[in-house]
């Protein structure tokens, strides 16, 4: 049988672990082994077998966004040929539970066994042989066999970004100081290669919004291209609104709904039925950056998908100031909501808008339509609004309103929408609507407009996403008694 190839991958993510993977008619079958594997042959590895991965996978090295699955740094540790010494089927030999196989690559040599114990769990053994090496460790040998670098340097300066939500060809693609300093050197305007698309962008000198200093559109573009992994599974297979400013943020906006007719012919697109209207489905995050670049400074996805229009899948909650509210009488409504959710035991998450208001996103099963989560929603904050009604107003009160902040329930409607998390808003340093911690309410230095485009980040890399509960929770809206 021909040779067929390895690799061994250091990833740091929740833990850090190496990835062990082979190739097996034409994917990588692989394990994830804590300790690492080793050359002693008097030693036991825990290995739990994971889902496989494509064979594009098998020389990554750089990063995976942080709030995806497996986000965090990889190196390759080792990687090199591998031959099956006993099964004549390796895919066989797998689900049989006992697979003998032999390394040749720089730091593995020799053979090894991979046996399962139950379940998902295995046990890697080095078999003993003249590559056995008492006391073998792989935390002695820390580099990368591609580039001779640490886990730290190639975090610190990534070349690569994997994008497990691209087709498997394109999932890697140019990331750090090599793809951000072409943005860089270009002019006022030219080509840009951006996650394996090219993008005629132009105007990068343009000032968009004010502040000291103010935010040009190529720091827009940089943010954009940095963001975009994170946002993109809020609106992939979502219809995405823009609201446009191609003046910049001191200018008047206005909405965006259909694709302009020069957009590109590789952007994601749906037709809606009864309108005809071609909307943007930004489901990779070059849509996103293309987005940016023709002046969408704000990114509002529907809240149902473009495969089911007519059925949503969050309930939302815009708690929107008047006049007359202040910033601690909003804070008290949100925290009754808190409330309300920990008592009902509904899971939502909530962000500041970026603006002045605080908005919740209530994840739901497909089945209820608009008008229940619409009536959920307004059954809730009339909930709320009856212990404090002297802070409260209702969407139907425009001109009796008398300052007091709106528990605004009608966005639960086919194309009505709230900004996605980490969008910009149009206003002076590019605030973003930020997702936080519930208990980040009773924190006397948060502010609905307290995080911008240059501070999101680190909060990002200290907090993760704050938000992504809301794509892996599904739950039914409980009655409300």
């Amino acid at each position: 049988m021909s040779e067929l190839r390895f690799v061994v991958q250091l990833h740091r993510a929740r833990r850090l672990h190496y990835d062990f993977r082979v190739e097996v008619d034409g994917a990588l079958v692989s394990w994830a082994v804590p300790k690492g594997p080793t050359l002693d042959p008097k030693v036991r590895r825990a290995a739990f077998h994971v889902d496989d991965h494509p064979m594009e996978y098998v020389a990554f090295e750089g990063v995976i966004p942080a709030g995806t699955y497996g986000g965090g740094d990889v190196i390759v540790w080792d990687t090199g040929a591998w031959v099956p010494y006993k099964d004549a089927d390796p895919r066989k030999a797998i689900d049989k539970g006992e697979l003998h196989i032999e390394l040749h690559g720089q730091k593995l040599r020799g053979k090894f066994v991979i046996v399962r114990t139950r379940g998902d769990e295995w046990l890697l053994l080095k078999k003993r042989d003249e590559h056995a090496t008492d006391g073998w460790d792989a935390a002695e040998h820390p580099l990368s066999v591609l580039s001779g670098r640490t886990s730290d340097e190639v975090k610190a300066d990534p070349e690569w970004e994997w994008h497990s939500d691209l087709p498997a060809e394109r999932a890697a693609v140019p990331r750090g100081k090599h793809t951000l300093d072409a943005l860089g050197e270009l002019g006022e305007n030219g080509t840009w290669e951006v996650y394996g698309r090219r993008l005629r962008v132009t105007n990068l000198s343009k000032e968009l919004f004010g502040g000291e200093p103010a935010v040009t559109k190529r720091e827009l573009l940089r943010y954009t291209f940095e963001i975009a992994p994170i946002v993109t599974p809020y609106l992939a297979g979502r219809a995405l609104n823009l609201h446009r400013f191609p003046n910049g943020a001191d200018t008047k906006g206005f909405w965006q709904k259909a694709l302009p007719s020069h957009a590109p012919e590789w952007l994601p697109r749906w037709r809606e039925p009864e309108s005809g209207t071609e909307y943007l489905v930004a489901d990779e995050p070059a849509a996103l950056v293309w987005a940016a670049n023709y002046g969408g400074l704000e990114w509002h996805p529907w809240t149902s998908t473009v495969n089911r229009p007519d059925l949503p899948s969050y309930a939302l909650v815009d708690l929107d100031p008047g006049d007359g509210t202040s910033w601690e009488d909003l804070l008290v409504l949100a925290r009754l909501h808190r409330t309300a959710f920990e008592h009902l035991g509904v899971a939502a998450r909530a962000k500041v808008s970026g603006r002045r208001g605080i908005q919740i996103w209530v994840p739901v099963d497909r089945g209820p339509g608009f008008a229940e989560t619409r009536a959920w929603v307004e059954g809730l904050s009339r909930s709320i609004g009856a212990v404090v009604p002297e802070l409260v107003s209702w969407a139907w009160e425009k001109a009796e309103r008398g300052g007091r902040a709106r528990l605004d329930f009608t966005q639960n409607a086919v194309n009505k929408t709230l900004v996605a998390p980490y969008s910009p808003r149009p206003a002076p340093g590019a605030p973003v609507s930020a997702p936080i911690d519930w208990d980040e309410l009773d924190d006397p230095k948060l502010r609905p407009d307290g995080f911008t485009i240059r501070t999101i980040g680190p909060r990002l890399a200290a907090k993760g996403d704050l938000f992504a509960g809301v794509l892996h929770t599904s739950q039914q809206l409980p009655p409300l008694l």
